[in-house]
């Protein structure tokens, strides 16, 4: 006998979060890439080249926040709550790739310095700052699920970019030293690539079923064990349903099953005010007492 304390299914983020960025990533971008072609700025155009990969991601994150949301069905029971998961390892993977492109290029400009019109990138990159900066502050707003956190690192990825593209620019202007470009962009992508394998760990963690980082599978087995009547807890499976929601299930061994409603009454509020699980399924056993059969010789 299973029993379901909880089974509501809410939404776990806004769709209209990722559309406003999504607006505003794509303005700035054909805005960088008309002024990088005017001033001939390759660098210019290479950031405009990575604010589209934004906003691909953000699109591709507005897409998984609307399907999050639509009501479980008979396929899927659970509900679409993992479609921000595999966003969130799309944007990832998608953001380590982005950072190998600008690593090559980093390299290949230290090795062949080219010039850059200094004062023209550090107007652009001003704007883009701003720009990056509302972006993230729109999404920073939002539900912080794992299709957030995905979309949220590709715009800080562009943040920094434009702060490094604002003091190299200052820097080619002032003294003419063109390295710093490629250096800071090394910089910038060792922060990023840190961000994105730490989002994509994770993002494997859910996948595979794991245990939240937040919850100890012992500390809440041994809480189970406590609640009155239960002589104790097997069969304990702890895993993430999609970003915010946490399932548990479990085996309670019960001295008494006509107890049963109280226990699981008991262990549900437990589990939701001390380790924040919101959907419980439980079963409950009790001890049978094996009596083994005498012979008797006569």
């Amino acid at each position: 006998m299973h029993n379901h304390a909880d089974h509501s299914h809410q939404p776990v983020s806004s769709g209209k979060t990722f559309i406003w960025a999504l607006i505003l990533t794509v303005t700035f971008a054909v805005i960088e890439a008309i002024a990088g072609w005017l001033s001939g700025s390759l660098a210019l155009l290479s950031d405009a080249g990575h604010m589209v990969s934004d906003a691909t991601a953000l699109g591709l994150a507005s897409l998984a926040a609307w399907v999050a949301v639509k009501p479980p069905s008979a396929q899927h029971s659970y509900g679409y709550g993992r479609a921000e998961v595999v966003a969130a390892l799309i944007n990832s993977l998608f953001m380590i790739g982005i950072v190998v492109v600008i690593v090559v290029a980093a390299v290949d400009r230290m090795q062949t310095p080219r010039p850059v019109i200094g004062s023209t990138v550090m107007w652009v990159a001003a704007i883009g700052l701003f720009i990056n900066m509302l972006v993230a502050y729109v999404l920073s707003r939002g539900e912080r699920t794992l299709n957030t956190r995905g979309a949220l690192l590709h715009v800080m990825g562009d943040l920094l970019g434009s702060v490094a593209a604002l003091i190299a620019g200052a820097v080619i202007y002032f003294t003419g030293w063109t390295p710093i470009d490629p250096i800071l962009s090394l910089v910038i992508c060792a922060l990023i690539l840190y961000s994105s394998l730490n989002l994509l760990r994770e993002v494997f963690q859910v996948i595979m079923e794991g245990v939240p980082s937040s919850i100890d599978l012992n500390e809440v087995g041994l809480a189970m064990a406590t609640i009155a009547d239960v002589n104790s807890v097997h069969d304990l499976h702890i895993w993430t349903l999609s970003s915010g929601r946490v399932a548990l299930s479990a085996h309670l061994v019960v001295s008494e099953l006509e107890k049963w409603p109280l226990i699981l009454d008991q262990q549900s509020r437990m589990l939701k005010e001390r380790f924040a699980v919101e959907h419980i399924t439980l079963q409950p056993e009790t001890v049978m007492k094996i009596i083994q059969p005498i012979s008797l010789i006569k």
